[in-house]
């Protein structure tokens, strides 16, 4: 069945002058709408997006109080796509009748952690970094990026309720300024079984993990934050403040479970790797550099085989056994070898590629750097034994040898790149979100700044392009301006438009589409590299038998909510921003029917 696109892409909110009015404010009946497959099955599902910006006014900091999550269901979607019907989110409390999704509401502040401390009490919670689904579709664990905050939710996705509510260990460490007291959770996996989930507690330089236990149709019994399973991967490590868990009863009334298990005497929170080197450069004065400086782990990723590819801010790679208590590092690479500050990592099905990226960094360093570059491990290489550093290499698929300056990167002369990343001026790059076609012959790679994809065969790797800012994704900046355009905040006519500035990203079960996080005009993170001016998800439609594809739609979000004061953004080379919006989309999964699993 083939698409008949309306002429809806209109741009209703540039001809208006503007921003794009919420769904929420809209009068409007929802026409029926089929569901449709074409090359795939008639599968339902739900977009899940996360946003980081504030739920609360009156804040002085972005980020910091509250978030909105955005949940959009496959009717919902399709009717904007083939009639022009903005897409409605969907409520998640008691009563109310669309979303967006207050984490506030979702996660009351009268919850009580086993510090005997209320939610409220502890101050800052909020900014939505991602959603992350289990591997049946019940329940996804929410991360709240919020600084020194480290929590992390896990939300039933039938229910929409919460379920249940962690704090991850504060953990000191030495840096080369001194002792430093910290904790995050920036992003967490699910095993591929479900039993276990990590979290990356990227200020505490540590990974951390629940035990998930189930009844036989999937159903989470029982969460156990196992103290004794953490893997510390920064110097001269030390337990701060313990990892809590918080009780009490959420949004519809029902209690939320949890529990603490396990001894962090039994943790591995010491210096060296198995094979005697320094985790992190500087734990010993003898011991040979390996390059990673700076070891915040930002996006794990969970094999098959239960190992756990944990990419590092400052360079290099670790790998872990997952399932081991402590879990175990099986793998280890300098930064010489892996780039830093991946955050893009994907394995189809049961295969043995493992495919990860290197990017930007979030920090200050991230400012001149300019990164693209693509590597494949083999998922078996890495089993109980430790492997010898470096071994085995991994493939380098691509890099941009012409454009790559960031940590880690010995290949190149260039060293920095000061371009900025304002659309059809910069020279930078940032390969970030990553995704397979349905059938798993083509990864398509994103890039944040040039708002183009790379697409690669699995097999051949063979490279093809495309752009997002064109109606076809073949003509770019020269040719008919594509959906971001017509959905741009047009309240500061010098922001620049048709700047998608693409995030994290999962495709539909049918096979037919991405769907896409798009950052806003004020980015909470990394705003070196991520502002847009079409927040919301994009919708792309995958052409070429899965080699290419272009932008269709963009399902706008926004948030004037959120007084956050203007910051100058021109001093990390982008558009100083004078407008209201300040929605910002980091990212956004697909959550198909609950399955069952098969244990």
């Amino acid at each position: 069945m083939k698409l008949i696109l309306s002429s809806t892409f209109l741009a209703f909110a540039i001809l208006s002058g503007v921003s794009a009015t919420p769904a929420s404010k809209k009068k409007r009946e929802l026409k029926k709408v089929r569901e449709i497959s074409v090359g795939g099955p008639d599968v339902p599902y739900e977009i899940w997006a996360s946003d980081q910006s504030n739920s609360v006014p009156g804040e002085t900091e972005r980020g910091v109080n509250g978030s909105f999550l955005w949940i959009f269901d496959d009717k919902t979607t399709n009717g904007q796509i083939e009639d022009g019907i903005d897409a409605v989110p969907l409520p998640c409390t008691p009563g109310a009748t669309e979303g967006p999704c207050d984490v506030l509401d979702m996660f009351p502040g009268n919850l009580i952690n086993t510090n005997g401390e209320t939610l409220s009490d502890l101050g800052k919670f909020g900014r939505l970094h991602g959603v992350i689904k289990d591997p049946f579709n019940r329940y996804v664990n929410a991360n709240f990026f919020v600084p020194g905050g480290g929590y992390n939710g896990i939300i039933d996705t039938k229910t929409k309720e919460a379920i249940a509510l962690f704090r991850v260990t504060k953990f000191a460490y030495d840096t080369s300024s001194g002792v430093e007291e910290n904790r995050s959770v920036h992003m967490s996996i699910w095993s591929a079984d479900g039993s276990k989930l990590m979290f990356s507690n990227l200020h505490g330089k540590a990974i951390e993990r629940v035990n998930v236990e189930r009844d036989a149709d999937g159903k989470i019994t029982s969460l156990e934050f196992d103290k004794s399973a953490t893997l510390g991967l920064g110097t001269n490590m030390d337990v701060v403040e313990e990892a809590t868990f918080f009780s009490g009863n959420n949004a519809y009334g029902n209690p939320l479970i949890g529990g603490i298990a396990g001894d962090y005497k039994l943790a591995d929170l010491g210096n060296f790797t198995p094979n005697g080197f320094c985790k992190e450069d500087g734990c010993s004065l003898t011991a040979i550099s390996t390059g990673r400086t700076n070891n915040v782990p930002i996006c794990p990723i969970s094999s098959t085989r239960n190992s756990m590819f944990i990419t590092l801010g400052g360079g290099g790679l670790i790998i872990a056994n997952l399932m081991s208590t402590p879990m175990s590092i099986v793998g280890e690479y300098s930064s010489n070898i892996v780039n830093g500050a991946g955050c893009g990592g994907v394995q189809y099905q049961n295969e043995d590629q493992i495919f990860l990226n290197a990017g930007v960094s979030a920090g200050g360093a991230g400012l001149d750097q300019s990164t693209f570059t693509i590597y494949s491990f083999q998922d078996s290489a890495y089993q109980q034994t430790p492997n010898l550093p470096n071994t085995p290499i991994p493939d380098r698929i691509f890099q941009d040898e012409m454009n790559t300056a960031t940590i880690g990167n010995v290949d190149s002369g260039k060293l920095s790149n000061d371009s900025g990343q304002i659309p059809g001026k910069t020279t930078r790059r940032d390969s970030h979100g990553v995704s397979f076609t349905s059938d798993g012959k083509y990864i398509h790679v994103f890039d944040r700044i040039q708002n183009n994809v790379e697409t690669f065969n699995t097999k051949s790797s063979e490279r093809f392009t495309y752009d997002l800012v064109s109606h076809d994704g073949k003509s770019g900046r020269t040719g008919k301006a594509g959906a971001c355009w017509a959905r741009s905040v047009t309240d500061d006519p010098k922001l620049p438009l048709n700047d998608p500035a693409p995030d994290l990203l999962e495709t539909t079960p049918d096979g037919k589409y991405f769907v896409i996080a798009l950052r806003g005009p004020v980015p909470v993170s990394v705003t070196h590299s991520a502002q847009g001016s079409c927040p919301g998800v994009a919708i792309v439609k995958i052409s070429n038998n899965g080699q290419s594809g272009h932008l269709i739609d963009v399902i706008r979000t926004t948030n004037t909510v959120d007084t956050t004061p203007l910051t100058d953004f021109s001093g990390v080379g982008g558009h100083y921003y004078t407008g209201a919006e300040r929605s910002d989309i980091h990212g956004a999964v697909v959550v198909g029917p609950p399955q069952t699993p098969t244990f």
